[in-house]
């Protein structure tokens, strides 16, 4: 009974030694239910987050030979290719000033794409630094969140650039007012979102990896269906691609973000919401899986 007392109190973070009692400052126990989502440790360990975003970024630009430049390059020759194709070989009429429309819908899809697929991998990708040492799992998805925001910085600063040409000469006429304030609010659900499915495809692919070649073709797809190369306003009302937008989360971010810079876009607070809720319960179920794979997929990896 004594040596059974003593392996309790050992469970527990106290054990006795000789007149003295050994304190443990951390213990490590399983979790005992999915709901149990610990973000208070998220929050004790987020020093480490800006860890991993400060290696993630340094990543990015060594191992490039124009480092950040190429945040720079892609959107501009994704926005030509999208101006040539669709604003002057299709004709579609987007409202104002096409490479400007088209760099603010490639800036959040790019940063959405790049969230995704990033955590996506977290699980795989990872798997030697989880077998070594502890820390909440959670903390790699975020930190490829928040990482991604210098990114998505650079292609905002780019298309304040253009909108400044455009405002200049006078090719454009902005009206700014307190819609500015929805930018924020679409980058904060557009990283949820993101975050979210993340780490759902995360936790499936650790034992079903065909997920991850779907994903590429899931995301290219993705972008022709949101309202990013289009605006929503030319879709007819009843149409099936219209529903299929309506019921995308992506689209009512994609027109409040240009209404919020450009006074364009079908905007309502209703379609907002409506992908506010969607990304939270996305995330909120992305986090049970991710919880309850995080037990034993080292074991699948």
């Amino acid at each position: 009974m004594s040596t059974l007392y003593k392996e309790l109190e050992r469970e527990s973070g106290m054990a006795e030694t000789g007149n003295e009692k050994e304190h443990w400052d951390m213990v490590i126990q399983p979790k005992t239910s999915m709901l149990d989502l610990q973000l208070k440790e998220v929050w004790r360990y987020r020093d480490l987050i800006m860890l991993f975003v400060k290696r993630d970024f340094v990543a990015q630009v060594k191992q490039t030979i124009l480092g950040p430049v190429w945040h720079v390059i892609q959107p501009i020759l994704t926005t030509l290719m999208f101006w040539v194709l669709f604003g002057r070989i299709a004709g579609i009429d987007t409202g104002v000033p096409g490479p400007m429309f088209y760099m603010s819908g490639i800036a959040l899809w790019n940063y959405f794409s790049t969230c995704l697929t990033s955590t996506a991998g977290t699980f795989v990708t990872n798997a030697p630094i989880f077998g070594k040492v502890y820390f909440p799992r959670l903390i790699l998805p975020i930190s490829v969140v928040i990482s991604n925001l210098i990114k998505l910085g650079i292609q905002l600063g780019l298309l304040l650039v253009m909108m400044a040409y455009y405002g200049i000469t006078g090719k454009f006429v902005f009206h700014f007012n307190t819609s500015l304030l929805l930018v924020p609010i679409v980058i904060f659900i557009l990283a949820g979102l993101s975050l979210g499915l993340g780490i759902i495809i995360s936790s499936l692919t650790t034992k079903y990896r065909d997920f991850t070649l779907l994903l590429g073709f899931a995301v290219q797809l993705g972008m022709y269906i949101s309202p990013i190369p289009y605006p929503l306003s030319k879709l007819a009302e009843g149409s099936q691609l219209r529903l299929l937008l309506d019921i995308n989360p992506i689209t009512p971010l994609a027109e409040a973000f240009r209404y919020a810079l450009f006074g364009q876009g079908t905007f309502t607070v209703g379609t907002l919401l409506y992908s506010l809720a969607f990304m939270m319960v996305i995330l909120f179920f992305g986090i049970i899986m991710f919880n309850k794979v995080e037990k034993s997929f080292m074991d699948t990896v």
